[in-house]
């Protein structure tokens, strides 16, 4: 099969791999629609704390729906042929943390990689519990906004937004957008936070209340405090840059007793500094969140099933699998929000 690999930073190759085979409850999808994200940029560029270079063994990408191509022995909820939406992974439900419930903090993972290619195997963790049936009017492209989405849902769940809410969103690439529209979804009010036009324009579509043009703007954090009341802060502060800088302004854009939410991946090394007194006497919290849990994979197939998230808005451009690398860096250079590797 043709796939997309990464072997090393900045060298992503189209490659020949061997069609993977469906093993004991697994399945291999035949990929139609994957698409490219902010990790994916990163990774590109400087590697990926749990995602390893692939050589020559190993497609690139994560997020993707398709057709399934084989199912392993003791698969019984799936057959070949039917049109499914794909999570990139599933808790190991054994070890400390998923014992706990903190199913995003597992330390024994399974995950689905290698969605920029013809055909991906889909473990079998993943088969039981985070792929869905696809209904028909539902698209490939769209099923393929699922791993995203579902870790949008995880940050605004863990960050208790609550009806009324004023809440700032720094950072309108994929997720920020995502994030916006869930916290809208809440009862919030919302501010959006960037510097490019086209992401400030979907964030308006999605329903942001209010715009920080990053271009025009000297002081981020007092003019976001400049929209709350009486220039108290937010309620609810949501980092999505993956910026140490950007982390920092977040966390002074909240009011008293506010939430701090920092989602973005910065580089592995990078480190902020917070006012202790700003923490102490103001009692905030300040929150990190990674990936997500399968209870909310099962609510962003919901949303998606409901149309909240309009394929025309999140995803811009398609690009074919030879083209991989195009697609990767149009993202990377802002000109889209996502874009269509079509491959089916």
């Amino acid at each position: 099969m043709k796939a997309a690999v990464l072997n090393q930073a900045e060298d992503l190759r189209i490659m020949e791999l061997p069609i993977p085979k469906a093993g004991p409850g697994e399945v291999v999808m035949k990929v139609m629609s994957a698409t490219t994200c902010g990790t994916d940029v990163k990774t590109f560029r400087r590697g990926h704390p749990t995602i390893p270079f692939g050589g020559s063994r190993v497609a690139f990408g994560h997020e993707g729906s398709g057709i399934v191509y084989e199912v392993g022995e003791g698969v019984k909820n799936f057959k070949v042929g039917d049109r499914i939406a794909a999570h990139n992974t599933a808790p190991c439900h054994s070890c400390y943390f998923c014992q706990a419930g903190d199913y995003s903090m597992c330390d024994d993972l399974r995950q689905m990689r290698g969605t920029w290619a013809e055909y991906v195997r889909i473990p079998e963790a993943l088969v039981k519990e985070t792929i869905f049936h696809m209904p028909d009017y539902m698209t490939h492209k769209t099923a393929s906004l699922l791993e995203p989405l579902s870790c949008a849902v995880y940050g605004v769940d863990l960050s208790n937004i609550k009806l009324g809410d004023l809440v700032v969103v720094n950072g309108c690439g994929p997720i920020g957008l995502m994030m916006l529209h869930c916290a809208k979804l809440q009862g919030a009010k919302v501010i959006a936070c960037d510097f490019t036009d086209l992401r400030l324009e979907t964030a308006k579509k999605l329903g942001a209340d209010m715009i920080v043009d990053l271009k025009t703007t000297e002081d981020q954090v007092e003019a976001v405090r400049g929209l709350t009341p009486f220039g108290r802060g937010v309620d609810v502060a949501i980092e999505a840059t993956g910026v140490p800088e950007v982390w920092e302004k977040n966390i002074r854009m909240a009011r008293k007793g506010g939430m701090v939410m920092e989602f973005g991946g910065c580089k592995p090394g990078t480190t902020i500094t917070v006012d202790t007194k700003m923490l102490h006497y103001s009692q905030l919290t300040i929150k990190g969140v990674y990936h997500t849990t399968p209870r909310h994979v099962g609510i962003a197939f919901e949303l998606l099933k409901r149309g909240e998230f309009p394929e025309e808005l999140m995803v811009n451009k398609t690009f074919d699998l030879d083209h991989a690398l195009d697609a990767l860096l149009s993202h990377a250079n802002g000109e889209s929000i996502k874009n269509e590797i079509k491959i089916g």
